[in-house]
C-alpha cells in the first residue's frame, strides 16, 4: 500500500522498498549506471560509489549523517548546493528526506533490486483465519490483509463465479443453461469441474492468444503509409493451438524466437517464428530498406525486453539506460543475437498437395493430348469439283501438319546457338551472389534501395552479338521469384533499371532488346534506355522462367575479359534472385518462351529426330499456336504455378554470409560504430554455458531457470488478466522506475511454482482461479473504498471493463450469432462505412456474409492504419508496437457504440426475433433476455422495470412514434413485436454489467 506523508516510518528501513524508489526517481539520472550521463563522477546506484571519497567528500558515511554529503544536500536550501537541483523539476518530500536520513543512520545498506534476484519460494506465512485459504496464494494475500486489520470478502455467488470464470478462461459468457447446471450442482467439486471443462475448451486458446498477440504486435497489414495486406494468420493460429495444447511456456518461447534453428524443424516450428515477423514493413519506393530493417530490429529488441524481461530495454538504444543496469553495448548485443536471420515467405501447401499436383499433371496431359482435335478445320474450296468432300479429321490433320512444318521452319530459322557464360567473379554492393556449378547465380542476403550486380567473364568467343539474361524461378524466392521483391505489391518481381556490357573498349552500346514476357510499359528495352526510372519487369509472370536478349550495336570482336553490370533501382529491394547469362555470335537473336531442351532440338536435323523428340517439338508448337489460343485457356490456367497459403517466417543466414551488428551512436542508423557479437542483458544472467550464441541461445537464455525475470513477468501479466492489475502494476517495467510488487513473496512463489510445474500456463491458471482470493465477491464496501480504493490488497474480487474483443464476442454469443469456426484467414465483420477510407488508397471494407460475419473477434482482419472501429473505441491496440497493458477508458462513444454499432444492432435484432417467436409471458421472456445478456437471474424489480420498458416501446412502435421496420429489419416477422424486443436488447447492452467482468 502506498505510503503517504503521514504514514509512520517502518522501524527498519528497507533499501528496495523504501530507498531505491526515492533515489531512482530523483538521483539515478545524474548519478546512476551510465558514466556518460553521470554528473561530478558521483555514483549513488551502488554502495561502493556512494561511499567513495571525491574531493575529500563522501556522499554517504554509514551511521554518520553530519559527514554524509547526500544528507547535507537534500536538506540544503542553497540553489547551488541543493539536490536534486531546482532546475531538474524534481523535489524530495519531507518524508523522503526522513527516510534517507534514517537509512544512513542505520548503516546505508544496499541490496540487489528485487527483480534481479532469482525467485525463491518462502514458507507460507502464518495466518489467523485458517479456514479461508484454499491454496498457497491465499496465505500470502490473507497475511497481508491481517497485517493491516482487514478481512477478505465473502465468496461470490455461483452465477457471478460462472460468468467470471467463463469470461476469464475462454473469453465468452456462459449460456443460461451452463450457468444453471453449475448453480444447481451440489457436489463439492462442482467449481473445479467447471474450471477443468473451460480449460480444455478450444475457446481457451482463442481467449489467451488474443492477449499474447498484443505483445506480438500482430496485424494483417504491413503498417506505415501503404499498409498493404500480409499473410501471417497461420502464426495467429499457431499461437491458439499451442495454448490449447498446453505447450510449456519455455517451448512456446523457443519456437517463436528460434523454431527454425531446432533440429529437424517442423513446418509448425517455422511458422512460430512469425513472432518477430510481425514488425511493420515500409513499402514506399523512396525509403532505404536497410534503415527500416534496422528499425524493425529496434522493435524486436524492445519487444523481447517487454514480453519476456519486463524491462524498458528500448531505452538503451541511444545510450546506456539512465536508471536500470543495461549498458548500450548490451542492447546491441541482444540485437546481434536476433539479427542474423533472413526473412522469407514460407509456402504452406495443403496435406494433399502431392495428390493435387499429380491430378493437375494428369489433367494437363489429357488436355494437351486433345489439342490436335481442337485445330480449326479449313473449309473446302468453293469451286465446283467432282471429288468427294474429304473427311473433317483428314483436313484437320493436314492443316495441323502444314502448320507444324511452317512453325518448325520458322523457329529453326530464328534459333541461335547460345553459350552459357561462367562468371569468374560475381559481386554486388550488398547482396551475396553465389555461382552454382551450372553457372546459375543465386542471390541472397540483404538488399538496398539501389543494388548493383557486377559479373566478370572470360570468354574465347569472337564476335559476340547478343547477351541473353535468363531469369529463373526458385522456391526460395518470394512467390518463387525470379525476383526478390518481398512486399505484397508485386512479390517475386524485380526491376532491372539498367544493364551494361563493359569491355577493354569501354561501354558497349546496345542496338535493341527483346523479352519473352513483360507487362506493358516495363519491356526489356526499358533497361537500355539510360532512364533509371524505367526498366524490365515480369510482374504477372512470377514463378516461371523468362528471358531477355540484349543485342549489341557492334559485335564484340575479341571478347576476352568483359563485365556485365546490372542496376536494380526503381523500387527498393527490387533485385533479381536467380539468373544465368549466355552469349551468342549468331545474328538476329531474340527472346522467346522456349525451354532449353526444346531449343536444342531445333538444331537436330530433321532426319535425325526420334519419334519422341518430334512429339516434344509438336507439343511445343501446339502450346504456342495462335490458332489454339481459345482452346488453351484451361491449359494455361493449369500451367500456372500452384499458389499456396503463405506465412512470414525467420530463417538463419548461412555461415558464409553472416550479418554484422554494430553499436549505433545515439541510436542513429547512419552512425554505426563498434562491431558487437551476440549477447544478452547480463543483469538477468549470462548466456547459458552450453547455448549457441544466436537466436536459439538467446531464446534458451530467456527461459533459463537462472533468469530471474521471465517467470515473474509472465505470472504477473497473467495475474493482471485475472485481477485487473498486476502484483507489479507496471506490467512492462520491472526495473528501478517500475512499481514495487504489492505482494513480493507471492509473486516469487508463483514464479518458482511456474518453473516447478514445467512452465505449464494452464496449471498456473487453474491454481489462480481455484484460490479463495479469486473467488471473492467484488462488492466494494465503504470501508474498502476508504482504506484500499485500488484493491491492491485484494480484500475483494476484481471488477473491470471487458476487453474490446470480449465485448463484441459476448454480444454475438448471447444473441446466438457467434460462429464456432476456428482458424483460417482473417475475416471482415460489419462495421460503419468509411472507417477505412481515410487510409492509403481509399480501401473499402467489404463486410463478409454468412458465418464469417460473426466469427470471434480474434479472427477479425486487423489493418494497422485503419483499425476496426469498435475495437479501437474499446481501447484495443493497432498492432504497431508491443503492448503489455491496454489502457481502459470510459467514454460517451462507447455507450453510443453499444446502442448503434452494427454488431449490437444485429445481435439485438437476432434476440428480438427469437423472443418475439417465443411462447410465454412478457415477464418470462424478459428473464430469458436478461439471462442471455447478463447470466444471472434478474430481481423482481428489474423484471418489472424492463417489462414496462418493453410495453412502452411496443406502444410507441404501434402508434408510429418510432419506425419499427428500421429497427427490426425489413425481413422481420411481427415487425412491431420484434422491434420492441430489439429495443429492449439494445438497452441491456448499455448496462454497465453487460460489459463488465465482475
Amino acid at each position: 500500500m502506498a505510503c503517504g506523508e503521514d504514514t509512520p516510518l517502518p522501524e527498519k528501513i528497507d533499501f528496495n522498498r523504501d530507498v531505491r524508489p526515492i533515489l531512482s526517481e530523483n538521483c539515478f539520472k545524474c548519478h546512476g549506471f551510465d558514466p556518460k550521463q553521470r554528473k561530478g563522477d558521483r555514483r549513488l546506484d551502488t554502495r561502493e560509489g556512494a561511499l567513495a571519497e571525491k574531493d575529500g567528500v563522501r556522499a554517504i558515511v554509514p551511521g554518520k549523517l553530519k559527514e554524509s554529503d547526500l544528507s547535507a544536500r537534500i536538506h540544503s536550501t542553497d540553489k547551488d548546493e541543493q539536490m536534486p537541483p531546482p532546475k531538474s523539476g524534481k523535489q524530495i518530500t519531507a518524508r523522503q528526506i526522513v527516510v534517507l536520513d534514517k537509512w544512513i543512520e542505520q548503516g546505508a545498506e544496499y541490496d540487489l533490486h528485487w527483480a534481479f534476484k532469482k525467485p525463491q519460494q518462502r514458507p507460507l506465512p502464518a495466518v489467523t483465519q485458517q479456514d479461508w485459504p484454499r491454496n498457497a496464494i491465499d496465505y500470502f494475500v490473507l497475511a497481508r490483509l491481517e497485517a493491516v486489520g482487514l478481512a477478505p470478502s465473502p465468496e461470490a455467488d455461483k452465477f457471478t463465479l460462472c460468468r467470471r470464470l467463463s469470461l476469464d478462461l475462454i473469453g465468452l459468457p456462459p449460456t443460461p443453461e451452463e450457468a444453471d447446471a453449475f448453480a444447481s450442482d451440489p457436489s463439492p467439486d462442482a467449481y473445479e469441474k467447471l474450471v477443468d471443462r473451460l480449460l480444455v475448451s478450444p475457446h481457451y486458446g482463442e481467449r489467451w492468444a488474443r492477449r499474447w498477440l498484443d505483445l506480438a504486435r500482430y496485424a494483417d497489414t504491413n503498417g506505415y503509409e501503404k499498409d498493404r495486406p500480409r499473410s501471417i494468420w497461420p502464426y495467429r493460429d499457431w499461437v491458439i493451438k499451442a495454448l490449447n495444447d498446453g505447450m510449456p511456456f519455455d517451448e512456446f518461447t523457443i519456437e517463436q524466437i528460434a523454431g527454425d534453428l531446432l533440429p529437424n524443424a517442423t513446418p509448425e516450428q517455422r511458422i512460430a517464428t512469425g513472432f518477430n515477423r510481425n514488425t511493420m514493413l515500409n513499402e514506399e519506393g523512396g525509403i532505404d530498406p536497410l534503415e527500416f530493417r534496422y528499425l524493425a530490429m529496434v522493435d524486436r529488441v524492445s519487444t523481447a525486453g517487454t514480453a519476456w524481461l519486463g524491462l524498458t530495454v528500448g531505452c538503451a538504444q541511444c545510450h546506456t539506460h539512465k536508471y536500470d543496469p543495461i549498458p548500450q553495448r548490451e542492447y546491441y548485443e541482444v540485437m546481434a543475437s536476433l539479427n542474423n536471420a533472413d526473412e522469407p515467405e514460407m509456402d504452406l501447401p495443403p496435406p494433399d498437395a502431392a495428390a493435387q499436383e499429380a491430378a493437375r499433371k494428369e489433367a494437363l496431359a489429357k488436355l494437351i493430348a486433345a489439342l490436335p482435335e481442337k485445330w480449326p478445320v479449313p473449309a473446302e474450296s468453293s469451286e465446283p469439283s467432282d471429288e468427294p468432300e474429304r473427311p473433317v479429321a483428314e483436313r484437320r490433320r493436314e492443316a495441323l501438319d502444314e502448320g507444324f512444318v511452317k512453325w518448325l521452319e520458322r523457329e529453326r530459322a530464328r534459333t541461335v546457338r547460345w553459350t552459357t557464360l561462367h562468371p569468374v567473379e560475381a559481386k554486388s554492393n550488398l547482396p551475396l551472389l553465389t555461382v552454382g556449378d551450372d553457372d546459375v547465380v543465386f542471390v541472397s542476403g540483404d538488399m538496398s534501395k539501389s543494388d548493383t550486380y557486377e559479373l566478370k567473364f572470360r570468354s574465347a568467343l569472337r564476335g559476340i552479338t547478343a547477351i541473353r539474361l535468363e531469369v529463373l524461378a526458385d522456391e526460395r524466392l518470394p512467390k518463387h521469384g525470379p525476383g526478390r521483391i518481398f512486399y505484397e505489391g508485386s512479390p517475386g518481381d524485380f526491376m532491372l533499371s539498367n544493364i551494361e556490357l563493359l569491355s577493354a573498349g569501354g561501354k558497349q552500346p546496345w542496338a535493341g532488346a527483346s523479352h519473352s514476357f513483360a507487362p506493358k510499359k516495363f519491356e526489356a528495352d526499358k533497361a537500355i534506355d539510360d532512364n533509371l526510372q524505367t526498366g524490365w519487369s515480369i510482374d504477372g509472370g512470377q514463378g516461371r522462367n523468362h528471358e531477355a536478349v540484349f543485342n549489341l550495336e557492334t559485335p564484340l570482336a575479341d571478347a576476352g575479359e568483359f563485365t556485365i553490370k546490372m542496376l536494380f533501382e526503381r523500387y527498393f529491394a527490387a533485385g533479381l534472385g536467380k539468373f544465368r547469362i549466355s552469349a551468342t555470335t549468331d545474328t538476329g537473336a531474340e527472346a522467346r518462351e522456349m525451354p532449353d531442351e526444346i531449343e536444342s532440338l531445333l538444331f537436330v536435323p530433321e532426319e535425325e529426330l526420334t519419334a519422341e523428340q518430334r512429339a516434344a517439338l509438336r507439343e511445343q508448337f501446339l502450346l504456342g499456336a495462335p490458332e489454339l489460343a481459345a482452346a488453351r485457356k484451361e491449359i494455361d490456367a493449369l500451367r500456372k504455378p500452384a499458389e499456396f497459403t503463405t506465412t512470414l517466417v525467420m530463417q538463419e543466414r548461412p555461415p558464409e554470409n553472416p550479418r554484422p551488428t554494430f553499436v549505433h551512436n545515439r541510436g542513429e542508423y547512419l552512425q554505426p560504430t563498434e562491431h558487437v557479437e551476440p549477447g544478452v542483458v547480463l543483469i538477468a544472467g549470462p548466456f547459458p554455458p552450453d547455448a549457441p550464441h544466436n537466436r536459439l541461445g538467446f531464446a534458451r537464455w530467456l527461459v533459463s531457470r537462472d533468469n530471474p525475470l521471465t517467470a515473474r513477468v509472465i505470472m504477473n501479466r497473467d495475474w493482471a488478466a485475472f485481477f485487473g492489475q498486476g502484483i507489479v502494476r507496471t506490467l512492462g517495467d520491472f526495473g528501478f522506475q517500475g512499481a514495487p510488487p504489492s505482494h513480493p513473496e507471492l509473486l516469487d512463489w508463483l514464479a518458482a511454482e511456474f518453473l516447478q510445474r514445467g512452465w505449464s500456463v494452464k496449471q498456473m491458471h487453474k491454481l489462480i482461479v481455484m484460490s479463495a482470493t479469486y473467488q471473492q465477491a467484488s462488492r466494494a464496501t465503504p470501508e474498502l473504498i476508504a482504506r484500499d480504493p485500488d484493491n491492491k490488497l485484494l480484500a475483494r474480487g476484481p471488477r473491470f471493463r471487458m476487453e474490446a474483443e470480449m465485448v463484441r464476442d459476448s454480444a454475438l454469443r448471447a444473441s446466438g450469432l457467434l460462429s464456432e469456426k476456428m482458424g483460417g484467414p482473417s475475416v471482415h465483420p460489419s462495421q460503419p462505412e468509411g472507417v477505412t477510407e481515410a487510409a492509403y488508397g481509399n480501401p473499402k471494407w467489404n463486410a463478409d456474409a454468412g458465418e464469417d460475419r460473426y466469427r470471434r473477434s480474434i479472427y477479425t482482419f486487423m489493418k494497422r492504419t485503419a483499425p476496426f472501429a469498435l475495437y479501437s473505441n474499446f481501447d484495443a491496440p493497432t498492432g504497431e508496437a508491443c503492448l503489455a497493458r491496454r489502457d481502459v477508458s470510459n467514454t460517451p462513444l462507447q455507450a453510443l457504440a453499444l446502442l448503434n454499432d452494427v454488431v449490437f444492432l444485429e445481435a439485438s435484432r437476432a434476440l428480438g426475433r427469437t423472443l418475439a417467436a417465443q411462447d410465454g409471458s412478457v415477464d418470462d421472456r424478459v428473464r430469458t433476455l436478461f439471462r442471455r445478456c447478463l447470466t444471472r437471474p434478474p430481481t423482481d424489480d428489474e423484471v418489472a422495470m424492463l417489462s414496462k420498458f418493453y410495453v412502452t416501446q411496443k406502444e410507441r412502435f404501434a402508434n408510429g412514434d418510432l419506425d419499427a421496420k428500421a429497427l427490426a429489419g425489413e425481413d422481420a416477422g411481427d415487425v412491431i413485436e420484434c422491434a420492441a424486443w430489439t429495443a429492449l436488447a439494445r438497452a441491456l447492452w448499455n448496462f454497465d454489467e453487460a460489459i463488465t467482468r465482475s
